[in-house]
């Protein structure tokens, strides 16, 4: 096996479509009835301790999108140990939220981390290992720090329609974002060429806010758009998960991932990212569509 893809969820299982058939191992928790026929599957769940004796097939580039489940990702750790000689490169889906609050500022590859919710400080524990893990055994290491993702089924529309208050306009963040399709395709990309080391932000380099993006997507729904509330209302009326996020503000930038690793995603512009999402949203198999990313712990 040349490539292994540890996490088939809702990007793992785009990416899986794209890599040479025959060449692909896959370890997820369980099979999938969409599961693609060009891959190879291996029952793991790296939550269950005696699943971490398994013997592992040894490929030269591993994607890894499973995010931590503590905070000293046992998951990971299992995994690392399991690993033998044969890998050459691990491409690690992380976010960026792993930069914090940064007050609106452009954020580059080059500003230290400083992560303020558990599950961003998690993620950089993860980063960490994987850096010494690598470094100590000379493979070669891809950090993919990824905004939030977005696609059928991911565009909040049962949210929309069921009227959930949005911060308005003018206290709203910028908004960082990616299609599914183009994160799957940037994963191929560091998998599957010589591109450098290192990290790279990914994301559409467009900084129009959530409320702008939840407003457009009703537009092209033709639905009604949820109400608008100020910060200060929100900061009575909104879950902590809501509000954590709106207490985080930066923009991501991405030239490293345009001009290093040469990838340009096609859904540049979040309306034909939205658009394409509805055309297939009603076609989507019902075990396709995810729950918020961050707390389903699935990518």
């Amino acid at each position: 096996m040349h490539f292994a893809v540890i996490g088939a969820g809702y990007t793992g299982r785009r990416v899986l479509r794209l890599l040479p058939p025959g060449k692909v191992l896959a370890l997820s928790r369980s099979p999938l009835a969409d599961f693609p026929a060009t891959a190879d599957f291996v029952a793991l769940d790296l939550d269950n301790l005696a699943d971490r004796n398994v013997s592992l097939p040894s490929p030269g580039t591993l994607l890894y999108t499973v995010p931590p489940c503590d905070d000293e990702d046992s998951r990971l750790a299992g995994l690392l140990a399991r690993l033998d000689a044969g890998v050459q490169r691990i491409v690690y889906l992380s976010t960026t939220g792993v930069y914090g609050d940064r007050k609106g500022a452009l954020v580059t590859e080059r500003d230290v981390p400083g992560p303020l919710s558990n599950r961003a400080k998690r993620r950089l524990t993860a980063e960490n290992m994987l850096h010494e893990w690598c470094q100590e055994r000379d493979v070669e290491l891809v950090v993919l720090r990824v905004s939030g993702i977005y696609g059928p089924g991911r565009i909040g529309l049962s949210r929309i329609e069921s009227g959930e208050p949005l911060i308005r306009e003018a206290d709203a963040n910028p908004g960082n974002r990616i299609h599914v399709d183009d994160l799957a395709a940037c994963c191929v990309k560091a998998m599957t060429t010589d591109c450098p080391v290192g990290i790279y932000n990914v994301g559409d380099g467009d900084y129009r806010s959530g409320t702008w993006f939840s407003q457009t997507v009703a537009h092209l729904a033709g639905i009604d758009a949820p109400p608008e509330v100020s910060r200060k209302t929100a900061a009575r009326t909104f879950s902590q998960g809501r509000l954590s996020f709106l207490s985080e503000s930066r923009r991501i930038d991405t030239t490293r991932m345009r001009d290093i690793l040469n990838f340009e995603p096609r859904y540049r512009d979040p309306i034909d990212g939205i658009q394409a999402s509805l055309v297939y949203s009603s076609d989507v198999p019902i075990s396709d569509v995810p729950k918020n990313d961050e707390k389903s712990g699935k990518k």
